[in-house]
């Protein structure tokens, strides 16, 4: 029994001692965090005084004179304010964050931007729209402030021709007249006479071409007298 006794007795006595090692440890660890506070503090009065004096000199340097009226305002303003300045702040690391996400998309539109524009000048449109410049330079220098004028005046009149014109019955007929003409060889036109003109007029092409030239001046025609 005694030698229970002296067991239990054994592990009460080192039970202690670990809880007293775990106190001299919390204790030596506890001193040594005040030491820390009482080195940062140091620390800190030091180079609190050595700013101070040094804003004295700059002040004093500058004949600035601090008034203490306007310092408390400050603070004031300061305190008063400290909700605005949060919603700024936090305004502020949104705009960070977003930025960062936002950052690698705009990379990537500005690499692809990049390759377009690669793209079109290996295709050559930089240089096919840089001939446009002498194109401006010759209408600027080819019509007056008043040839613009006119040409605004009838802008409505020109397009509706241009329409016209681009109709496929009447692109047909003036392909129709470019070739005819193209094929003709003028340096060797021969010479009709008036006999050789009327037998020459009774031929079917020379018939069509009256019916298509009189047609035409009757549509003129009408056209003008709707006018008036």
């Amino acid at each position: 029994m005694e030698a229970v006794a002296d067991k239990k007795l054994e592990m009460r006595i080192e039970a202690l001692d670990r809880k007293m090692d775990l106190i001299l440890d919390y204790v030596h660890q506890q001193k040594m965090s005040s030491n820390m506070v009482e080195d940062l503090i140091s620390d800190l009065n030091i180079i609190g005084k050595d700013a101070y004096d040094a804003t004295v000199v700059e002040l004093d340097k500058r004949q600035l004179v601090l008034d203490s009226s306007e310092l408390t305002g400050l603070a004031v303003s300061f305190m008063r304010n400290i909700g605005n300045i949060k919603t700024v702040l936090e305004t502020l690391e949104m705009a960070v964050d977003l930025g960062k996400e936002v950052g690698p998309i705009a990379n990537e539109v500005i690499i692809d931007f990049t390759r377009q524009l690669n793209e079109f000048e290996q295709r050559g449109y930089f240089k096919f729209f840089r001939e446009f410049g002498p194109i401006i330079d010759n209408i600027v220098t080819g019509f007056s402030p008043e040839d613009l004028k006119g040409l605004a005046t009838n802008i409505v009149s020109i397009l509706n021709t241009v329409k016209e014109m681009t109709q496929p019955e009447v692109l047909g007929t003036m392909q129709n007249a470019i070739k005819a003409f193209n094929s003709m060889e003028t340096e060797t036109v021969p010479s009709y006479s008036v006999w050789k003109l009327m037998r020459e007029m009774n031929s079917p092409e020379m018939k069509k071409a009256l019916g298509y030239g009189i047609t035409f001046m009757k549509n003129v025609s009408k056209d003008v007298k709707a006018e008036e």
